[in-house]
């Protein structure tokens, strides 16, 4: 795995005070052609009776999906849940019995998500077999059997983190969305919204994707500062567990040519020596899993250099970093709008989103991520309209709420699909989706629609060679 560290200053000057922002850069390396990690997954899907109709008819096909991509090293477990859970499938080998039997699933009446979860958990835990370990989590509603405590379920999730992984996916309007994004956070994994029924196929695809190009497991990074600097906070929204040499940030899993990145503020006290100063250290730790298992640890002083404070005026902020700051500072935006609307405060909420919409436009227009910064603002300016003029929702609540979630956690996806980084769909995986992808074109003759149900339309990244898409 690739390492840089770069900051938005190098230079400080001669006794002065400084805020620093360091910017970690981690690059995996491509996933192989051929042999991956084997797949120890369990399915847990909720069969509650708000579930009943196209929600549950959509889960149980992105169900058989999964079974059927699977291959002949992998493992697949079925667990429903209502007021209670029952173990459809153990953790076998994937076959057509196992497709039958999801596609038999039927609707029921409460919701004992933690006892579901718990459950999927147990199964992923017996494999005794090497691989990629995770509990898929499919929920429409609220916990309100067994354990209902959102602390309580994210703190196991995170405990459960080192060996199994937990990715949420929630379906419509009523599910909770804090409770979701906490347990996928803690449990090193995604959280996803499926807005409408169409849009689990390419959850689905997106999840098992990312699973199949696993290459690294267990990524995290300390943070050691030097004397007297202060480590202000991390920008990232990523677990943070306390070390006696400092704070360890959890990162999960590294996906095949996956991007990260992780900026950190610091305070540094008055220099009195010209010269190289170190602020602190990264200590990347992480397992590398393929033909191969085994641990890695790397180092990465962070060094700054102290002059006189002429030559440090003259200097210029480094781009990079002042733009992913900006990015990340826009998700915290969104997150502080969400809690002053549930608090009743639109015009509170509305006014953060605006400043920093106010910022994010004024973005270099010779940026690489120019394209990028022009859509974050015209999300944040859509949300902030929808406010002022009284019609926010809870589906636009649950938008915001992921939206912040992937950004402040590097995973820059649109709705549906990712086009995350430097990773593209493979055209293979398209076609076993099920979809043809062209990109949209307004002049064509036929009936339009939106990829994979998608709402807002499906936005591109940068970089990915794609722009919108429409099913033909």
């Amino acid at each position: 795995m690739d390492a840089s560290v770069r900051f938005d200053q190098t230079l400080l000057a001669l006794e002065s005070e400084h805020t620093v922002h360091a910017m970690l850069e981690l690059v995996a390396p491509p996933a192989p052609d051929t042999d991956r990690p084997s797949l120890h997954v369990a399915l847990v899907i909720d069969r509650s009776g708000s579930m009943a109709g196209p929600k549950l008819e959509a889960a149980k096909r992105a169900g058989v999906f999964l079974a059927e991509r699977l291959g002949g090293d992998d493992e697949l477990a079925v667990v429903t849940y209502d007021d209670d859970v029952a173990l459809e499938v153990p953790l076998t080998t994937p076959d057509g019995d196992v497709r039958r039997t999801i596609a038999a699933i039927h609707p029921g009446g409460m919701t004992n998500l933690s006892g579901g979860w718990l459950k999927g958990l147990e199964e992923a835990q017996r494999s005794g077999e090497d691989g990629v370990r995770r509990v898929l989590l499919l929920s429409d509603g609220l916990a309100n059997v067994g354990i209902t405590d959102p602390e309580q379920l994210a703190g196991l999730a995170g405990n459960a983190r080192d060996t199994v992984g937990t990715t949420t996916i929630g379906f419509g309007e009523g599910f909770d969305e804090d409770l979701l994004a906490a347990m996928a956070d803690a449990g090193g994994g995604s959280t996803y919204f499926a807005e409408t029924p169409e849009d689990a196929p390419g959850i689905f695809a997106e999840e098992f994707e990312g699973l199949s190009s696993v290459v690294a497991q267990n990524v995290s990074v300390e943070i050691h500062t030097s004397e007297d600097v202060k480590l202000l906070g991390v920008l990232n929204e990523y677990p943070i567990d306390d070390t006696p040499d400092g704070p360890q940030v959890q990162l999960g899993d590294a996906y095949g040519g996956e991007k990260r990145r992780v900026v950190c503020k610091f305070h540094v006290p008055n220099v009195a020596a010209l010269g190289p100063c170190t602020l602190a250290e990264f200590v990347l730790r992480y397992v590398s899993v393929g033909e191969q298992v085994s641990a890695h640890t790397v180092t990465l002083p962070l060094v700054v250099n102290v002059v006189n404070a002429d030559e440090a005026a003259e200097q210029e902020p480094d781009q990079v970093v002042h733009e992913e700051v900006l990015l990340l500072e826009a998700a915290k935006a969104r997150q502080e709008a969400i809690d002053l609307a549930d608090r009743g405060d639109l015009d509170g909420a509305a006014l953060r989103m605006e400043s920093v919409h106010g910022l994010l436009s004024m973005a270099d227009p010779d940026s690489e991520r120019v394209k990028e910064f022009a859509e974050e603002a015209e999300q944040l300016q859509e949300h902030a309209l929808s406010m002022r003029s009284g019609v926010y929702s809870a589906v636009q609540r649950k938008k915001m709420r992921v939206e912040e979630y992937r950004r402040r956690k590097g995973q820059v996806r649109s709705w549906g699909l990712s086009l995350v980084g430097t990773t593209k769909l493979s055209g293979a995986l398209m076609r076993s989706v099920g979809f043809i992808v062209a990109p949209f074109d307004d002049t064509a003759a036929g009936p339009k629609t939106s990829f994979v149900g998608s709402s807002p339309p499906l936005r591109s990244a940068p970089g990915t060679g794609f722009e919108r898409y429409w099913l033909q």
